[in-house]
């Protein structure tokens, strides 16, 4: 279950879930190469990400390596890099690259205009 998203001031992130979809944040909200996190009741914190293209991408906020939060992580083309242990995780489906080996959970997002959706 989804509890709060950490976002600016003025913004309701406790909107009805609608078909699976629950709206998070605005785009403009990501600054490009950057992420946000989605806050979960009992479980494993999501991190929403924005690559250059303004390209979406969630994943766990928990690098399968050790753990580290991938939401502090360096963004480049469809990957995170880990800022614990440089771990490449590429954000399209979660893999570590080679030769690292692991896998982080992928979340399905949607952008509708400028609103980042989130499949739950």
């Amino acid at each position: 279950m989804l509890a709060k998203t950490e976002m600016p001031s003025g913004h309701d992130s406790e909107e009805a879930v609608m078909d699976g979809w629950k709206k998070v944040c605005r785009i403009e909200d990501i600054p490009p190469l950057g992420a946000r996190v989605v806050k979960r009741a009992g479980g494993v914190n999501i991190a929403v990400f924005r690559n250059a293209e303004d390209h979406i991408f969630a994943l766990d906020d928990k690098c399968p390596h050790k753990g580290g939060p991938l939401s502090q992580g360096i963004v480049h083309g469809d990957q995170v890099t880990c800022p614990l242990h440089a771990w490449k995780i590429c954000m399209s489906d979660g893999n570590a690259v080679a030769p690292d080996v692991g896998c982080t959970k992928r979340y399905a997002v949607k952008l509708d205009g400028a609103d980042i959706f989130l499949q739950i």
